[in-house]
C-alpha cells in the first residue's frame, strides 16, 4: 500500500476565514440532507455523512442541531447544487460544485473570479471529462488491518487504498470508490464499526499538470478565490 494520489491543496486563506468557510459548506449539506431525507440520522445516510463531516471540522454540536432544526423550518432556503466547469491559467481544468439559492447571482460571480484570475468559465462538459467522480473515505489508520480490510472492502466497490493526508496534516487511511458506490461502501464502515473521519464526494483529476511554482501560485490564488465565494462548496482542480 502506498501514498495515494492526491493534487496540490491551495492553503492560502486564514485559518479562521477556513473554518467559518467549512462551517458554512458543512451547514448547506445537513440542510440539503434533511430536505431530501429527513431529520433521523438513523434512516438518513447522507445526513450522518454531513454529521461526520461536521465532527472532522470540529463544527459545535450545538451549531449542528441548530442547522437540522432550521432546515425543517418553512422559511428555510432551498439550496440548489450545481457544477461548473472551467480554466485556471496555463490550462489548468476546474470544476467547482456550488449550493445556491441564487444561481443568477452565483455564475456571475463564479464567471468573474475565473475573468479576474486570468481563467475561463467554460461550457457544461468542457472539464468533467479529465476527472473521475469518486466516493473518499478517510480513517484513522491506527490499529486497522489495512491488508486484511482492502480485502473485505473490495465486495463493497472498493477502488483505491493508501496513505494520505488530513487537514491538519495528519496521516490519514483514503479509501476510494466509484460514485455509484458510495453508499455501499459507507454501509459497509458502518458495520464494521469503522468511523469515518470524513465522507466526501470528490472529483478526481485522470491526468494532471505539472507546472512551475510561479504558475502554479497563479492557478491557487484563482482556486482559493473560488472556495472563499460564499455559494462554492468545494473546488478540483487538475493541477499536480
Amino acid at each position: 500500500m502506498g501514498r495515494i494520489f492526491e493534487v496540490r491543496k491551495s492553503t492560502m486563506f486564514a485559518r479562521w476565514d477556513r473554518m467559518a468557510k467549512q462551517f458554512t459548506r458543512v451547514g448547506k449539506e445537513i440542510v440539503i440532507a434533511v430536505k431530501a431525507g429527513g431529520p433521523d440520522p438513523a434512516t438518513n445516510p447522507a445526513l450522518r455523512r454531513a454529521m461526520q463531516n461536521a465532527k472532522s471540522v470540529n463544527m459545535p454540536k450545538d451549531r449542528v442541531e441548530a442547522a437540522i432544526k432550521r432546515s425543517q423550518g418553512k422559511d428555510t432556503s432551498d439550496y440548489e447544487e450545481i457544477l461548473y466547469e472551467g480554466y485556471a491559467p496555463h490550462g489548468v481544468a476546474v470544476l467547482v460544485e456550488t449550493a445556491t439559492d441564487n444561481h443568477v447571482r452565483t455564475v456571475a460571480n463564479v464567471k468573474s473570479i475565473f475573468n479576474k484570475g486570468g481563467g475561463a468559465l467554460g461550457n457544461s462538459g468542457s472539464v468533467a471529462f479529465q476527472f473521475k467522480k469518486m466516493g473518499t473515505f478517510k480513517l484513522n489508520p491506527e490499529g486497522l488491518n489495512t491488508e486484511e480490510l482492502e480485502f473485505e472492502l473490495i465486495d463493497h466497490g472498493l477502488e483505491e487504498m493508501g496513505e494520505g493526508t488530513g487537514e491538519n496534516g495528519e496521516d490519514v487511511l483514503v479509501l476510494r470508490c466509484a460514485f455509484t458506490d458510495f453508499g455501499a461502501m459507507q454501509k459497509a464502515l458502518e458495520e464494521k464499526g469503522l468511523a469515518t473521519l470524513s465522507a466526501e464526494v470528490e472529483w478526481i483529476p485522470t491526468t494532471t499538470v505539472s507546472l512551475s511554482e510561479e504558475q502554479a501560485e497563479e492557478v491557487l490564488k484563482l482556486v482559493d478565490k473560488l472556495e472563499q465565494d460564499e455559494d462554492v462548496q468545494k473546488v478540483f482542480h487538475n493541477l499536480a
